[in-house]
């Protein structure tokens, strides 16, 4: 869903203007730079950029801040994606010998996509969002988040909005930029909970005991799922909602038709799910109200982003050219009045007459974000330093 009055033939004319005024090239070197502590690390990493008319190209690299500037500013990219950390520069790739050039490190990423939960939600289907449907992206930024931070030991967090329809996480910490395939996997896995196509009717299956990150997760989900999934998704209002839910229930014949005559009786939403959290408690052993929460409000990630060391990602401050939204950082401070459908456009971002624009506030988090983890990269050059003394 295009912003209002955004209209994409407008891009050959702002994406200069752009990226000659506004974008922020030297926090952006800083962050991809790392502190120098190790050496090439900005120089061969790898950049992609998008075209006009589709023109997609890969294994770009470059040696200097000035050098990616003056080459953004000569190319307009309608679209930048960020890659691996590479053995050799990436624009020397055709002159390496075969099978050398690997990609060797690059931060954990999560991207999770609106289109994903289709299924769950009734407001919106494919690229559109809205307030209601948003509220997804919420819990599954505070789920996320936690479990990165508090389960795996993580703290340099980039959270981004993609500029259309989903969020995605940079996880900066030295320790995830040298994860192995291996190690990437098996964290996506842990975070994995809806499994299954659209051919799975049940895609969360729990048992016990509840593991304490499940625990944690649904503990998020509670707080939202009485406004966001029973009032605004209406997921026991309407009789094919309700079948949907009721199919998640155990397959018990007598119990199944007890609940549909209990419903017949009672049309609030809430009283009807105050009967299905019922009839869960009486069964023990049994969570499939649990179950039916975390399906229809569980983060949904594409795990395969998230496995790949070369895998490459749309890049903080790109603009989505199909909306014309900027990808901003977002502060977890304010997540919960996150508003995507308000953030910068390309042309709210490019007025003539303003120096202050609408993308001032969103640079200033980014910077915040950068301050952090330049304490962790001070850390590493003194390691290095006092290693260096001791030879």
């Amino acid at each position: 869903m295009p912003s209002s009055g955004y209209d994409a033939a407008c891009l050959p004319d702002l994406l200069p203007l752009y990226y000659r005024r506004l974008f922020p090239f030297a926090q952006y070197h800083r962050w991809l730079n790392y502190g120098g502590v190790q050496k090439n690390y900005f120089q061969n990493r790898e950049f992609s950029f998008t075209l006009k008319d589709d023109i997609y190209v890969r294994y770009q690299s470059f040696s200097t801040q000035t050098e990616l500037e003056k080459e953004m500013l000569k190319m307009n990219p309608y679209k930048i994606d960020v890659g691996a950390i590479y053995s050799h520069r990436p624009n020397q790739h055709n002159t390496v010998k075969s099978g050398t050039f690997q990609a060797l490190e690059k931060e954990l990423v999560f991207d999770i996509d609106m289109t994903d939960y289709d299924d769950v939600r009734s407001c919106c289907s494919a690229a559109e969002i809205c307030s209601k449907c948003w509220t997804l992206m919420t819990i599954a930024v505070h789920i996320l988040d936690r479990a990165l931070r508090d389960d795996f030991g993580f703290q340099h967090l980039l959270w981004v909005y993609s500029g259309r329809r989903g969020v995605h996480c940079w996880v900066c910490d030295e320790a995830a930029r040298k994860l192995s395939v291996a190690a990437r996997s098996a964290v996506a896995e842990y975070l994995s909970l809806v499994k299954g196509g659209d051919e799975t009717v049940k895609k969360v299956v729990l048992t016990d005991p509840l593991h304490p990150f499940i625990r944690e997760s649904l503990a998020v989900v509670e707080r939202y799922f009485p406004q966001y999934a029973l009032h605004e998704q209406e997921i026991l209002s309407r009789k094919e909602s309700v079948d949907k839910v009721l199919a998640l229930v155990p397959e018990d014949i007598l119990f199944l038709k007890e609940l549909q005559q209990d419903f017949k009786n009672e049309m609030k939403p809430e009283s009807r799910w105050k009967l299905v959290q019922d009839q869960a408690t009486a069964k023990k052993g049994q969570h499939f109200e649990k179950e039916i929460m975390l399906q229809y409000c569980y983060p949904r990630l594409d795990v395969n982003v998230s496995k790949g060391v070369n895998h490459l990602l749309k890049s903080p401050f790109s603009v989505h050219p199909k909306t014309g939204r900027i990808s901003v950082p977002m502060d977890l401070e304010e997540l919960d009045t996150f508003d995507p459908l308000a953030v910068p456009t390309i042309r709210s971002a490019t007025p003539l007459d303003k120096t202050e624009t609408s993308l001032a506030k969103y640079v200033k988090y980014f910077d915040q974000f950068l301050d952090g983890l330049a304490l962790s990269w001070k850390g590493e050059l003194l390691k290095k330093s006092d290693l260096e003394k001791d030879f």
